[in-house]
C-alpha cells in the first residue's frame, strides 16, 4: 500500500483572503500541494522582482537530521495578475509511509533569498499507511442489487 500524506495545514493557501497580499509582502508562497500515490505536488507563488530566478523546496523525513532540496519549475504562462510567477514541485517520497514530511520553499533573485516557511513552523504533513479493504470474499458489484419476482 502507497503512503498517504495529511497536511496539517491548508492545504491551498493560495485561495485564502489576502493571498496576493502575502506574496507582496514576503515575495515567495506556498500556493497549494497534493499528496499523491509517489510523493507531494505543489505550486508556489514568487513576486516577479527579476527575469532570472530560483525556486525550490527544501524538505525532511527526520525532523532535520537531513534533508533533501528539489527545484521548482517554472509553469507558463504567469497568473493574469502580472506581478507574480508560478513554480510548481514535485516531492519524491515512495519511502515516506509513517513519517512526517516537513518542508520550507526557498527564492533566490537578484542576490537576494527568500523563505516561506509557514511562519516559522515549516509545512507539515504527517504519512499515513493507506487502510486496505478487508481479505474476505470477492465483493460482487451487483451484490446490493434487490432481486423483485411478482
Amino acid at each position: 500500500p502507497s503512503p498517504l500524506l495529511e497536511p496539517l495545514f491548508p492545504p491551498q493557501p493560495g485561495a485564502s483572503p489576502g493571498f496576493a497580499e502575502r506574496v507582496r509582502q514576503h515575495k515567495v508562497r506556498l500556493e497549494w500541494v497534493r499528496a499523491e500515490p509517489a510523493g507531494l505536488r505543489g505550486a508556489v507563488r514568487v513576486l516577479n522582482l527579476a527575469y532570472e530566478k530560483a525556486v525550490s523546496v527544501r524538505y525532511t523525513l527526520n525532523s532535520w537530521a537531513s534533508c533533501a532540496e528539489v527545484p521548482a519549475a517554472y509553469q507558463p504562462p504567469g497568473p493574469a495578475d502580472g506581478f507574480t510567477d508560478r513554480f510548481a514541485f514535485f516531492l519524491p517520497l515512495a519511502a515516506a509511509a509513517e513519517a512526517t514530511l516537513e518542508f520550507a520553499v526557498r527564492y533566490r533573485v537578484a542576490g537576494a533569498e527568500y523563505w516561506d516557511n509557514n511562519e516559522g513552523a515549516n509545512y507539515r504533513l504527517r504519512g499515513r499507511q493507506r487502510v486496505l479493504p478487508a481479505a474476505g470474499l470477492p465483493q460482487d458489484p451487483d451484490s446490493t442489487a434487490w432481486i423483485h419476482f411478482i
